[in-house]
């Protein structure tokens, strides 16, 4: 699994941020607040991005979904569909899947390799 660790934000350099090596540019919740505040004109769409603060600032994954959408006007059946299984998790407090640690010594480690 991959590892996590702190980096600061891309763009204020104040907060920090969870992220993995996959993170090229992290963002903390306050610098991209701005960018989620445009204008949902489809019902549909804004009773689905009608979700608690809380959700938005703990998942980078969901509030990428509502920027896409405000920029572009529209979301792949796809990201609709993952869009909602993830709220869906964090609503019912399921654990999302998480990168994690793997805790295992020098000697396990070598012996995945060995032939035998």
């Amino acid at each position: 699994m991959a590892r996590l660790f702190k980096q600061k934000c891309f763009k204020c350099r104040k907060n920090y941020v969870l992220v993995t090596w996959k993170n090229r540019f992290p963002m903390c919740y306050d610098c991209q607040k701005p960018e989620m505040q445009g204008n949902i004109k489809d019902a549909k769409m804004r009773k689905m991005f009608e979700i608690p603060e809380q959700f938005y600032r703990d998942n980078a994954f969901l509030r990428s979904i509502k920027i896409n959408y405000i920029k572009f006007g529209k979301l792949s059946p796809l990201q609709i569909d993952m869009f909602k299984k993830s709220v869906e998790k964090m609503k019912t407090g399921g654990e999302l899947k998480q990168p994690e640690l793997e805790e295992e010594t020098p000697e396990e480690r070598i012996a995945k390799y060995v032939r035998k």
